[in-house]
This record gives C-alpha cells, sequence and structure tokens, in this order.
C-alpha cells in the first residue's frame, strides 16, 4: 500500500493541470480502497472549490441545500488543526441529522475522516475519505494510514495553490480593537448576551462588530471568523482576557474562561 501512496506522490509532484488532480483522486481512491476521496477548499468569498470522487449530483445538492452551513465537520474542522473522525462530530441537531441522512442515501457512506488544511493568508481547505464500514475497521484503517494521510492533504493543497494561484486569499486587513475583544469573548466560549454584557455594548452592536470582523477575515460564520482570527494570531484566547473591560484576569492558557 505505501508503495502505491509513494507513487501518488510522486505524480502528484509531477501535475500542473487541474484535471490531472482530478485523475490522480480517482487514482488514489483506488488504492485506499475506500468510497470517496475528496478535496474541498472553501474560498473566501464563500465559493466552494475542488475535486473529488462524490457523485456530481451529490456535489450539486450540497451546494443546492448550502449544506455547508450546517455540516459539523466543516464547522468542527474550523476550530481544529487536527485530523477529525466524523464519529466525533455533534450530530445531535435536527438539521445535522437531516444532513448525515441524506448524505448516506446519497452513497457518501457512514464513516468519514477529514484532514483540516490552512494555507497563506488564512486559505483553508478539507482534505477527506469516506467509506461504509463498521467503527472497528475504519478505527483500524485511520489508525494505519494517518501519518501517509497527512502527507498527502499537505501535498495535494500545495499543488492545488500551485495550479490556481489565484484563488489565494489576499492579506486580511486589521481588525479594530472591539472587533477584538468581540471574537476574543466568543471564542472563550461566551454566548453573544453575555460577550455584549462584558463589552458593555448592545446585542445589536456587538453583532455589528461581529459582521466586520466576519468580512474583514472572510469567514463564512462567526466559528470559521474565530478559526482565522486565531490561527492568524489576530486573538489569543485567554491571554487577551487580562485587558476586557472591568479589569478581570483571563488563565493563561484556559479556553473556558469565566470572569474571578
Amino acid at each position: 500500500m505505501r508503495n502505491k501512496l509513494n507513487r501518488f506522490l510522486q505524480r502528484l509532484e509531477a501535475t500542473d493541470q487541474l484535471d490531472q488532480l482530478q485523475e490522480l483522486i480517482v487514482s488514489l481512491r483506488q488504492a485506499l480502497n475506500v468510497d470517496h476521496v475528496v478535496y474541498h477548499w472553501v474560498s473566501v468569498d464563500g465559493e466552494q472549490y475542488g475535486f473529488g470522487t462524490y457523485d456530481p449530483g451529490w456535489a450539486q445538492r450540497y451546494q443546492d441545500m448550502e449544506y455547508i452551513r450546517v455540516d459539523p465537520v466543516v464547522s468542527g474542522c474550523f476550530q481544529r488543526f487536527h485530523p477529525v473522525d466524523w464519529k466525533r462530530m455533534d450530530w445531535s441537531s435536527k438539521a445535522a441529522r437531516a444532513f448525515r441522512a441524506d448524505s448516506i442515501a446519497h452513497g457518501v457512506g457512514n464513516q468519514g475522516f477529514t484532514i483540516p488544511i490552512r494555507g497563506p493568508n488564512g486559505q483553508f481547505a478539507l482534505f477527506t475519505l469516506s467509506h461504509t464500514a463498521t467503527d472497528a475497521e475504519w478505527d483500524a484503517f485511520t489508525a494505519d494510514y494517518q501519518r501517509d494521510l497527512i502527507v498527502i492533504a499537505h501535498f495535494l493543497n500545495a499543488k492545488a495553490l500551485q495550479i490556481e494561484a489565484g484563488r489565494t486569499p489576499d492579506a486580511i486587513r486589521p481588525l479594530s480593537p472591539r472587533e477584538v475583544d468581540a471574537l476574543s469573548f466568543l471564542g472563550m466560549g461566551y454566548s453573544r448576551s453575555q460577550a455584549a454584557d462584558l463589552l458593555s455594548i448592545s446585542e445589536h452592536t456587538l453583532r455589528a462588530y461581529i459582521e466586520s470582523a466576519r468580512h474583514k477575515l472572510g469567514a463564512l460564520n462567526t466559528v470559521h471568523a474565530v478559526a482565522r482570527a486565531l490561527s492568524e494570531g489576530l486573538i489569543i484566547i485567554g491571554g487577551a482576557a487580562k485587558d476586557a473591560p472591568g479589569g478581570w484576569p483571563g488563565r493563561q492558557g484556559d479556553t473556558d474562561v469565566a470572569p474571578d
């Protein structure tokens, strides 16, 4: 198997056309013997770009239904840097369960493994494998090949950036102090009403700061905005809290900080 993966990387290095990447993805699916392999780039303007082996009907339905807004894998990966097994995502909401049932009905598979990728200027992409298997079978597969898949994901993203250079996000515009405060409190786990109280502003004003920050960051939603701000070093959860209104101290390194 690893000889096949090494040959894939060699072919990837020599690739210079988008259609060749699609052919390589198909060959990778065959080498790994899984149902699907997908590379999915979420651009800053909300457009989705990528290639993979999902049925075209499902790919179109995903866009038409705007499933990106309810997909727990996408929202979960915004907050993570490490690979994610779909079983460990939060599928408890009615929208998420309906989306999951629809995806299985369209042949996506009951198991999945996604690697979040971050590139220059906050570029964000996902490399995903999905399959129909038992929990034990899937756990054994991901344990055996996780390191190889991480390498492949990042090499594939680098090649996509090289071929589609025009899609690389522009540098992020600086956030105002209030926008930093708003995202910092949300990143700590506070609700919007709690964050507004801590900032001594109305929820309406808070929403304006959040939307302004989201626009500057090119984020799809608030979770994405917080994740992007963290990845770019624009906010620091815990350490930034010591300068919060009211002077309450934050505890360095905590992600769930409460006023003392």
